[in-house]
């Protein structure tokens, strides 16, 4: 990490090793302040108090070396960050007015992407720390990665089956929430379905009426027009005397026939006279044959008017005229089809949903009977733990416990209860400390002093070890409130931790900062600030001289030295 203007810190780089590095220092020196830098860094809240007095913003980079399949490095590559030759580069500013900003892999991100990352990045530990492992969803998830398989194999049969029921529930819970209002549709639609189908209208029968209805109501006219017309063409049997087209028509052809063979021409008009002659005679039987057929039946008109009106009525309804409307009611019998197929598919939900109820109480008694089982394990090697860190009569169990509910509240039946569930069964899973004989088990956040939590802490991480996906642990003054033998062995354990992750540890105490594999000295300079070199590292001499100090308060107290080497030795040989 490099820090500026934090705090005590004006400009300084702080390299961590990747095993167990102590961070030392005076009281006052700005060890907290690696904390904090760290803490910004993981998306902490932001102080402006904490900006260097004088300077316009503070800024915290750093270096997280990732797997490109580390679940920190899929999320930076989906926020739109880039790997660093297998980093991922952090940076976080505060300014002197409040404003904070964020970056990762070169990308501007909001700072609550810097908190989601931190969930696989870093555990922090410290006394007023209530994150991490204090969490029962954390404490449940810590025992189902010790117990492995016995926990994991039906543990995802559970997830995949409690996913399936969600969105049957959600789909069944929208299905009946509009059962009212999918019930009046189809009601509507049913009514105007049987409203149609009790009319029968046939395709173009409108229109065919509409013309039936005008000739019948203008029959006398029609009838007295088709009379003189067919008078005119054929003449009339009442008036012998009377000259009528046809009989003109027909001398007109007499008198041209009788020349017709003495010019081409005349021969041409002579036969289209005669074709004017037989299609006029034609047309006068057709008036006549109409004009006899024409009947003014006043209730035929009338059932007519009848028809049209059945048949408005549903135009005005349903459509503009009786081909709309007869496509209204084919789209409207699927629609009603569909709707009531919603019925025959709330019961296939509800029998899914039912059935995966009991699957789910099945695997959460599964989940159950899994974690009681290794829930003992665990316990026991934390209490092991715990007796070599100064607490030889503390107890730590595992409670598993579910919650009941209502039989008509949404739980699922374990054994023979009907209780809630989550994501991850039913199970709630607690740590409990009983930290001497005689006092009751309570739950670890409320049942140890600050000393005892941090070493309840510890004693259960190094337990965990290799089955917390974190890589990066963080313990600020882990060893408050020991001392002693119990001192070494939290520098023994922290050690331990350290093979398999990486551990930063803030420390007053030379029998932890011993055990580390790189040690800190954070120091301030004459005007009080912390400089780029006021972060060291300490090696040979150097380390041997702050370990002095630690013990003894006397950098040159040739007893102070003889037991920082002691301790030294005691740490590289592990005894």
């Amino acid at each position: 990490m490099r820090i500026r203007s934090l705090g005590v810190i004006d400009d300084a780089v702080v390299e961590l090793s990747p095993g167990f590095t102590a961070v030392t220092g005076e009281t006052g020196a700005g060890k907290t302040m690696v904390v904090t830098s760290l803490g910004l860094l993981l998306g902490g809240r932001a102080d402006p108090a904490l900006v260097r007095i004088g300077a316009k913003s503070a800024v915290v980079e750093g270096r997280i070396s990732v797997g490109p399949q580390a679940p920190a490095a899929v999320r930076a590559e989906e926020a739109g960050a880039e790997l660093d030759d297998g980093a991922l580069l952090i940076s976080r500013t505060l300014s002197a007015e409040g404003r904070s900003r964020a970056h990762v892999g070169g990308r501007s991100v909001p700072v609550g992407l810097l908190a989601e990352l931190a969930d696989d990045l870093v555990a922090v530990h410290g006394q007023t720390d209530q994150q991490g492992l204090l969490r029962p969803a954390r404490q449940r998830q810590a025992l189902d990665r010790y117990a492995g398989d016995t926990v994991a194999v039906p543990l995802a049969k559970y997830t995949a089956a409690h996913r399936r029921l969600r969105a049957v529930a959600t789909e069944l819970d929208e299905l009946t929430t509009r059962a009212r209002e999918r019930s009046q549709e189809a009601d509507l639609l049913r009514f105007g379905l049987d409203e149609i189908a009790a009319a029968e209208p046939q395709p173009g029968e409108d229109t065919d009426l509409a013309a039936e209805a005008e000739r019948l109501g203008h029959a006398e006219a029609l009838a007295s027009a088709a009379t003189l017309a067919h008078a005119a063409l054929a003449g009339n049997p009442e008036d012998p005397e009377g000259v009528d087209a046809t009989t003109l028509v027909a001398g007109a052809h007499r008198a041209l026939e009788a020349v017709r063979s003495h010019d081409r021409e005349l021969a041409g008009l002579a036969e289209r006279i005669g074709e004017i002659g037989i299609l006029m005679a034609d047309v006068a039987g057709e008036l006549a044959g109409y004009a006899d057929g024409l009947d003014a039946d006043p209730l035929r008109l009338a059932a007519v008017e009848e028809r049209r009106a059945a048949l408005n009525h549903l135009t005005r309804k349903y459509g503009q005229d009786i081909a709309a409307v007869l496509a209204w009611a084919e789209e409207s019998a699927a629609r009603l089809s569909e709707l009531d197929g919603d019925d025959d598919r709330i019961g296939e939900l509800t029998a899914e949903r039912d059935a995966l109820r009991t699957e789910l109480g099945e695997l959460a008694q599964t989940l159950t009977d899994a974690r009681t089982g290794s829930a003992k394990r665990f316990a026991d090697a934390v209490t092991a733990e715990l007796a070599e860190l100064a607490m030889p009569h503390a107890r730590v169990t595992v409670e598993i416990r579910q919650t009941e509910v209502a039989e008509d509240a949404d739980g699922i039946e374990v054994g023979g209860r009907t209780v809630a569930y989550g994501p991850a069964g039913a199970d709630e899973v607690e740590l409990l400390l009983a930290p001497h004989p005689g006092a009751p088990p309570r739950p670890i956040a409320k049942g140890a002093s600050g000393g005892e939590l941090s070493r309840v802490m510890l004693a259960v991480e190094v337990v965990f070890a290799g089955s917390d996906p974190v890589p990066t642990y963080l313990f600020d003054e882990v060893d408050a409130g020991v001392g002693g033998k119990a001192a070494v062995e939290v520098g023994r354990r922290l050690a331990r931790l350290a093979k398999s992750a990486q551990v930063v540890v803030v420390t007053h105490l030379p029998q932890v900062a011993a055990f580390a594999d790189r040690q800190l000295l954070v120091a301030k300079t004459n005007d009080g600030s912390v400089t780029r070199s006021g972060v060291t590292v300490l090696e040979g001499e150097e380390r041997v001289r702050e370990l002095s100090r630690m013990l003894a308060g006397q950098e040159d107290s040739e007893t102070a030295r003889a037991h920082a080497e002691e301790l030294l030795e005691t740490a590289r040989t592990g005894n």
